[in-house]
Parts: C-alpha cells; structure tokens; sequence
C-alpha cells in the first residue's frame, strides 16, 4: 500500500486550461501526462505535480472542497486503513473514468481524493 504522487489542485476556468498548461509545463519543466474530460463537464489536466481542473464556477463549486488528490496503489487497501483512521469517507471508491477514487475528511479537515489508475494510465 502505498501513495505513489501528491497532486496539488488548481481550479481554473476552462478558457484558462491550455495557457494554464504551457505556463505550468515551462516552470516545471515537463509535459502535460494527461487531458481527460470529466462526465460533470470538467477537463482535467497533469503537469508534473499539478492537477488543473477546469470549468465554469458553477460546474466546479462542487469540487472546490477538495484540496489535495492521493495517487494510490490500491484504493481498497487504503479503504481498509482509512476506516480505522478517524477520518470520514465522504464517497466510497468508485469508478470513475481514470480507475476508481474515494473522497476522504482527514481528522485535520482536509478533504482529499484518493485515485487509484487503470493499469494502462501512467503520469511518469
């Protein structure tokens, strides 16, 4: 069980995502992994550490809670843990069009999403 990269979020509108990207690939100096969209009407972007979410305020309001998203091996193995952990699981893992995640209240109040990718997904 292990978590394999922290990703810091960044909400931005969607006009924003591809000068967000060039400027996020110049200051860390690699390539944006992955572009995927996102069935509540988001597209997602990876550079480096940084995960760009993108849409309009109302489409993202829902997501602005979460802080941090956990790159994990196995989201089952981190569900057994978690339960045990003081923390609240807000979401129980489910598909989700990367592998399958789970939202999670750590006991400091950060909220945070724990991904889980398809075999065939790699960010490095």
């Amino acid at each position: 069980m292990e978590i394999l990269k922290v990703l810091s979020r960044i909400y931005i509108d969607s006009s924003d995502l591809y000068t967000s990207i060039k400027y996020y690939e110049n200051l860390f100096d690699k390539k944006c992994k992955m572009i995927i969209e996102h069935p509540a009407g988001l597209e997602l972007a990876v550079v480096g550490p940084i995960l760009l979410i993108a849409g309009s305020e109302d489409d993202l309001k829902p997501f602005k809670e979460t802080s941090l998203t956990f790159l994990v091996d196995s989201i089952n193995e981190f569900r057994k843990k978690i339960g045990v952990d003081n923390t609240i699981i807000l979401s129980e893992p489910r598909e989700v069009p990367t592998g399958m995640n789970m939202r999670v209240q750590h006991p400091d109040g950060v909220i945070v999403e724990y991904v889980e990718f398809k075999k065939n997904l790699k960010l490095d």
